[in-house]
């Protein structure tokens, strides 16, 4: 780990004025300052902050403060009962201890856990752009087959994300220029070129809070998540799935995929084939086909494919089976 200067902000405009990497769990900044794969010269604390708070929204739906701890979301009583995706999703990950630390705002930021880019022995586009992916023609088992470029393979591990995608999550962010929002699918950057760049944030811009928009009446919603091992692992391939069904047909469906994509990836393919569908295992195969249709296997990876497919279905299944 290399040398720092550590500060603590007391209040949002503080913080954004100050010029650093911002920390509050500290379960990913962390952990890549001990593996020098991040070496920022100044890190600004953030805990002080007031934004860990769970609230109404206006419309209806939630506010999230980007400081809720992972654990306190995860058991909030208006997040099981009306957004179980992403209670779901949250208890999925990592592991208690973990969760009692990780915050929203960080779960969004997570960086990936391509062993090429935290490894400063391999080269990584991420890490010094120009380098090379080694993991293209690697041992590329747990990368992307939706995403990818030249340039990089890597997935997003967050669940949280996945789950806020499938709930068309708005991310609210701070910075010298005032504030802003964004939906979270267009927070996210494909590596395309610079996949160093895998966000919108700009330096010194801090993610406050998210919201999550009301649900209509009958909305069932179920995340499922595939992995080697049934605890602290992360996803081969997952599904987040929000759907209402009226009189047997899916009214209306989201549909978002982890473990695949090089972020968090919704699916609009799979719900276009989807909407004004019958509710049944034949047309969940046919969005699932859809939600793939566009994937792209490497060398050891193309198992993913049909594992997502069979994700997405059984997702569906569950959500729908007493709609």
């Amino acid at each position: 780990m290399q040398p720092f200067g550590f500060t603590q902000a007391k209040t949002v405009d503080g913080a954004v004025a100050q010029s650093g990497r911002f920390v509050a769990g500290g379960t990913t900044l962390i952990d890549l300052m001990k593996l020098d794969v991040e070496t920022p010269r100044q890190v600004v604390d953030i805990n002080l902050l007031p934004l860990d708070r769970v609230e109404a929204a206006p419309d209806g739906g939630l506010k999230i403060g980007a400081l809720v701890r992972n654990s306190d979301l995860a058991n909030h009583p208006d997040v099981k009962a009306r957004y179980t995706v992403l209670s779901e999703a949250l208890l999925s990950g990592a592991s208690p201890q973990l969760r009692n630390m990780a915050t929203t705002g960080g779960n969004l930021l997570q960086r990936t856990r391509c062993y090429y880019f935290r490894d400063t022995n391999y080269a990584c586009n991420k890490r010094q752009p120009g380098s090379g992916c080694p993991a293209i023609d690697g041992f590329n088992r747990v990368h992307a087959v939706l995403g990818g470029s030249e340039n990089c393979v890597a997935t997003h591990p967050s669940d949280m994300a996945v789950a806020m995608m499938a709930l068309e999550t708005l991310v609210h962010m701070q910075g010298t220029k005032g504030e802003r929002q964004i939906a979270l699918d267009d927070f996210y950057l494909a590596p395309g070129s610079t996949p160093d760049k895998e966000n919108v944030l700009e330096p010194g811009e801090l993610i406050t809070y998210v919201t999550l928009p009301a649900l209509a009446a009958g909305t069932k919603s179920y995340y499922l998540k595939l992995r080697d091992r049934a605890q602290y692992e992360f996803a081969l391939a997952s599904a987040a799935v929000v759907v209402q069904v009226d009189g047997g047909r899916v009214k209306r469906v989201r549909i978002a995929m982890g473990g695949v994509g090089t972020k968090p990836w919704r699916s609009k393919e799979a719900e276009a084939v989807l909407e004004g569908k019958a509710a049944n295992e034949q047309n969940f195969r046919a969005a699932a086909e859809a939600a793939l249709r566009d994937a792209k296997p490497l060398r050891y990876n193309g198992f993913k494919i049909e594992l997502a497919k069979r994700a997405v279905v059984r997702a569906l299944m569950v959500a729908t089976q007493n709609a």
